[in-house]
């Protein structure tokens, strides 16, 4: 029985070979990004509020814990490598990730989009305001700022109005990236456990925002609530 001849295509020999994927480093690159959102990030916005609590103290109590501060040795180093280096990487790496994304908020009206667009815009309004407020009282002062320099700056309704508005988008953005560590870091895991991980980090926000602002009306109305601790 006659085998009939099957006709087949010629494959060039460059067709055969798969090109090598290129490896994607932004998995890398985000989850540092998150990372440095709360270490060192975090625990240096944590330790200013606390340092600066002791506005809600005294006059003496306040420049007493900003003159340890500024006689810390090594200050600038050590201000550099966990603070500027950090801050400078999370800001502007942030705003790469925000000119890469998509909001779909005005088709769609989740609370979740809300937040994603808050997160964008109370980072990039946290950045300036953490880059002006360091410049003020570590570069322009020295370092040597006291009580009556914050307070004088704050005499100011256009500082004093940039002040408010920067602790409440600070703290926002803090409480909100909270959570979104949490998740993209595989801490919490299910529906309920988001939730609940949303509502702790919800808290700290607006606890850090409450204190931000207590401290803010310390210098501009002279007050000090817990004065009798330094009796």
């Amino acid at each position: 029985m006659p085998v009939k001849a099957v006709a087949t295509a010629e494959v060039p020999p460059e067709a055969t070979v798969v090109p090598a994927a290129k490896p994607d480093r932004s998995y890398f690159w985000d989850k540092l990004h998150s990372l440095t959102g709360i270490i060192p990030i975090g625990a240096f916005l944590a330790e200013h509020f606390w340092s600066n609590s002791y506005a809600l103290v005294s006059v003496d109590r306040y420049n007493q814990a900003s003159y340890d501060l500024q006689t810390i040795p090594w200050r600038v180093p050590v201000e550099a490598l966990m603070i500027w280096i950090p801050l400078l990487y999370h800001g502007f790496y942030g705003i790469y990730i925000w000119s890469k994304g998509k909001s779909n908020v005005t088709r769609y009206d989740y609370g979740a989009n809300w937040m994603y667009v808050l997160q964008r815009w109370t980072g990039l309004v946290a950045f300036v305001f953490i880059g002006w407020h360091v410049y003020l009282e570590r570069f322009l002062t020295q370092g040597k700022s006291d009580y009556f320099d914050v307070s004088a700056t704050l005499a100011n309704p256009l500082f004093l109005g940039f002040y408010v508005v920067g602790i409440l988008a600070v703290s926002y953005h803090f409480g909100n990236g909270l959570w979104q560590f949490a998740n993209k870091w595989g801490l919490v895991v299910g529906r309920g456990a988001q939730r609940k991980a949303a509502w702790a980090a919800g808290t700290i926000g607006v606890l850090f925002a409450l204190v931000g602002l207590a401290i803010v009306f310390s210098f501009v109305f002279q007050w000090h609530p817990f004065q009798f601790y330094a009796q």
